[in-house]
């Protein structure tokens, strides 16, 4: 365990040892990798979303017994069943819930006042400076290097923009992997960074050895973007599959999800009722075609097939950028050791002006 530490507004906020944050990724980040990253002095961040919520409180419960180090939770805010599973945030004393999306002002007012830290995750400044004004205690910024559903615009772009528009902590996520990135975003102004892929790369990390191995294997051109997985920019590690995809037509797309849907559903144990409110959610307030609603099926299920079930062949694998440049499996322990020496070293040779 590292002696290093950096004391930032992030780590006195949710009283981790270092301004690190673990992203809570679909079918990745589990009980397992969560109580991992939370025990080396990182922020470790539970993903709910393909859980069913009795699922979810099973995890949190197991992540406490783990360890006693703070974690978050990490939910959908447009979701029919957030309610609920915001009650088992707060019942179990879980001491962060970020979101992908941004929760609405009462949402965010309802967690604040049971003593929960609010880290919504965003990719633009109006979404920030919302967020913010709503009462969020932190926000995570995601440029385009990121994986999974991405922007356009630059982590070096858009994080000064941020950390200029709002006075609350800022945590930089999308191309980060070292202590380097982590001097750099604070030389920016953030509060700390988050990491996805680079924690995803671990030996605590439960995806599967062969999926991890493709991994190791991807140079930086092998990871693209493509919206032909559910209507959204989505980056990920380039593949046959991922190519098949972008070639096929709008029937054929339409067919997968069509069936992707009913699998997703036996999965969660959703209704079609409820997937149907989730849908019109997600079109709510968004340029989405009814057909990019459907596509959305495709996402957790192509996930779970690589992810859960080690089928590189039949699922997709998100990925930041950084992807291309990780070659080795560290446990969480040594991942932040490692980065902590890093941007200790990298801060003692910067030469101080004069």
């Amino acid at each position: 365990m590292s002696d290093v530490t950096i004391n930032t507004p992030l780590t006195e906020l949710v009283g981790v040892r270092h301004p690190i944050v673990q992203t809570g990724m679909g079918w990745v980040a589990g009980p397992r990798l969560v109580s991992a990253a939370a025990h080396a002095g990182a922020l470790g961040i539970l993903a709910s979303a393909t859980m069913t919520t009795g699922q979810l409180r099973s995890a949190v419960r197991e992540v406490k017994s783990r360890t006693d180090a703070p974690f978050g939770v990490n939910l959908r805010a447009d979701a029919q069943d957030a309610a609920e599973r915001v009650r088992i945030i707060v019942d179990e004393g879980v001491k962060v819930a970020s979101f992908a999306l941004a929760p609405s002002r009462e949402l965010i007012a309802r967690l604040k006042d049971a003593g929960v830290v609010v880290i919504p995750s965003i990719g633009a400044r109006r979404h920030a400076e919302k967020v913010a004004a709503w009462g969020a205690d932190a926000v995570v910024v995601q440029g385009g290097e990121g994986g999974g559903h991405t922007g356009d615009v630059a982590t070096t772009v858009l994080l000064p923009q941020v950390v200029d528009a709002v006075d609350i902590p800022v945590i930089a996520a999308g191309g980060f992997h070292d202590g380097r990135g982590l001097v750099a975003a604070l030389a920016y102004g953030a509060a700390g960074i988050a990491m996805g892929t680079r924690f995803l790369l671990t030996s605590d990390s439960t995806v599967p050895d062969a999926v991890k191995a493709k991994y190791l294997t991807a140079a930086v051109k092998d990871v693209t973007v493509t919206t032909k997985v559910d209507g959204l920019p989505h980056r990920m590690l380039r593949t046959e599959l991922v190519d098949a995809l972008e070639r096929s037509g709008r029937t054929a797309s339409l067919l997968r999800a069509v069936r992707h849907a009913a699998a997703f559903r036996r999965e969660s144990g959703m209704s079609w009722k409820q997937m149907i409110r989730d849908g019109l959610a997600m079109k709510h307030g968004k340029e989405l075609t009814w057909s990019q609603v459907l596509l959305a099926a495709n996402t957790p299920m192509l996930l779970k097939a690589s992810m859960v079930e080690g089928r590189t062949d039949l699922g997709v694998m998100a990925a930041g950028q950084v992807a291309g440049l990780i070659d080795d499996l560290p446990s969480c322990a040594e991942l932040v050791d490692r980065v902590m020496a890093e941007a200790h070293a990298t801060l003692r040779s910067l030469p101080l002006a004069g």
